[in-house]
């Protein structure tokens, strides 16, 4: 079986254009995503620091700063680190999602937003995610079985054919097994129905957003 390259983002052409992406075509599906992902940080409200992985130009990671997270983004790709550090001033640091240079219990939350896609193993990527929070994660994951994954298959573009969705059922069986024995509570929606303009807890829409929050054995027991 052929294995995805740990991160597809380095042409430069696709660096220059790809936060240009969210203040055009990408605007709906920005506004969109980042209001359910709102709505996912709200579980964690006492939380203050944040690791994404698979930032890229550090998009998510300047908006994450802004809802008063100490974030820090990691990136495979040297253009896409360096377009981040151009666009905002936070800490960046270079780095692969399947072996996260991070101690144990380094951040509160550790994010990937369209990251999984795109790893070549996502099992490993959550794996480390989960080594390297405290609390919890934040998943944003495009949904295979939505209108939305359809068209990007069908566009043709090399991105695209490269990448692997997931269902939301898939993503959940992903987190458990990645999470290796530890207990975890687990809430999604999804957004960015074709319609709908918001998210609902049907597994359609396409874009999933998830909260994984590690818990302690005993609150495990008590579920």
């Amino acid at each position: 079986m052929n294995r995805l390259p740990a991160n597809p983002f380095t042409d430069p052409t696709m660096v220059a254009g790809y936060e240009a992406w969210y203040e055009t075509s990408g605007r709906r599906a920005d506004r969109l995503e980042k209001a359910l992902l709102k709505r996912l940080l709200a579980g964690f409200s006492w939380a203050r620091t944040l690791l994404e992985v698979g930032c890229g130009p550090g998009h998510f990671t300047r908006w994450f700063g802004e809802q008063g997270l100490q974030a820090t983004g990691l990136d495979l790709s040297p253009p896409m680190l360096a377009e981040a550090a151009r666009l905002g001033n936070l800490p960046y640091v270079q780095g692969d999602a399947l072996a996260l240079p991070f101690r144990d219990g380094a951040f509160d939350l550790v994010a990937l937003i369209t990251t999984l896609e795109f790893v070549p193993d996502p099992i490993q990527a959550l794996a480390e995610a989960t080594r390297v929070a405290r609390h919890g994660l934040i998943l944003g994951v495009l949904n295979r079985q939505s209108l939305l994954a359809w068209r990007r298959k069908r566009s043709g573009e090399a991105l695209w054919q490269m990448a692997r969705f997931f269902t939301p059922t898939e993503l959940v069986c992903l987190v458990q097994r990645a999470a290796a024995g530890k207990w975890v509570k687990i809430v999604w929606r999804t957004t960015l129905w074709p319609v709908w303009p918001g998210e609902l807890p049907l597994p359609w829409g396409g874009f999933i957003g998830m909260a994984v929050k590690l818990v302690s054995y005993k609150e495990g027991r008590e579920k």
